[in-house]
């Protein structure tokens, strides 16, 4: 079996920056083992096959595997995939006006809208659950002891650690400064007790930003992914909608925050996310951002 595969780097405009991924656009012939085979292959910390919809009202069906596991949703995935997908089927749609297309993920359809100005591509997609906070972590020692900080270092405002969730659970927490966030060493071993989580996935995050024109910066580390931070993660800025929800307490209307991620391993990313706030409730949350080609080829199986 011959197959195509895409290189794209995720959440940026520069090649080798933002977040690399591997897609694998026609992938129907393919077992499930044979997917996690090539996502090991490829040893990105995420491979997106597209496979014919169940439902024919869709674009298409991903699925999303790292090199051990799959995943029932993953955002800059289902970016890449949304931007290769509408480049390969309208390439002459998506420079006039943005093209939307629903995806079907494990997690249910995720809805997406692709766009190109001035030959560059981006994609929006609509976090397929509502985000929420799930719960208020209170210790504050063990917190600081996982990231190898002081309790002196967390916090900042209103913002207090939490859990939240748009469809996978990510531990938030807030650290004073750009200085304790790059300094902050993991110590995974600790991770599971310290943020409650069978699977612990984390997210620091500070106010302080490289760019002033941007809002946050943060680091995500999932363990299971590996041992460094993540160059940028789509699921993460979804749940993140919650919390600035419930600290920021913004006014209604629409309100985006440019989150600033990769930049402590020189992979730099930016993620567009958009709240929708209605009677002082968030009513729905977007994450974006860009996506570029880096290479293709084909694999032999």
């Amino acid at each position: 079996m011959r197959l195509a595969y895409h290189l794209r780097d995720v959440f940026t405009e520069t090649p080798l920056t933002g977040n690399p991924l591997a897609v694998v656009p026609d992938a129907d012939g393919l077992s499930l083992a044979q997917m996690q085979g090539i996502a090991r292959e490829f040893n990105l910390s995420e491979t997106v096959f597209v496979l014919t919809p169940h439902d024919p009202v869709h674009a298409a069906r991903l699925r999303i595997f790292t090199p051990s596991r799959e995943l029932a949703f993953a955002g800059h995935p289902t970016i890449g995939a949304a931007c290769l997908i509408a480049l390969l089927r309208a390439p002459d749609m998506i420079g006039g006006q943005p093209v939307g297309l629903a995806l079907e993920e494990e997690i249910g359809p995720v809805v997406c809208e692709v766009s190109c100005y001035q030959g560059t591509i981006r994609a929006r997609l609509i976090a397929p659950q509502m985000p929420k906070i799930l719960l208020a972590l209170a210790d504050k020692g063990k917190i600081a002891a996982a990231l190898g900080l002081s309790v002196e270092d967390l916090g900042f405002d209103a913002h207090e650690p939490v859990v939240a969730s748009a469809g996978l659970a990510f531990a938030f927490i807030p650290v004073s400064d750009l200085a304790a966030l790059n300094r902050l060493i993991p110590k995974f071993e600790l991770f599971r007790e310290a943020f409650g989580l069978e699977r612990p996935a984390v997210c620091i995050y500070s106010r302080e930003t490289s760019d002033p024109a941007h809002h946050v910066q943060a680091r995500v580390f999932v363990p299971g992914l590996g041992g460094s931070d993540d160059p940028a993660t789509g699921s993460a800025a979804c749940a993140f909608a919650a919390v600035a929800s419930a600290f920021e307490r913004p006014e209604d209307g629409e309100h985006t925050i440019v989150i600033e991620q990769g930049f402590a391993i020189g992979r730099p990313s930016l993620i567009a996310l958009t709240m929708l706030v209605s009677r002082g409730e968030l009513s729905q949350a977007s994450v974006g951002g860009a996506c570029v080609r880096v290479g293709e080829g084909f694999l032999t199986i």
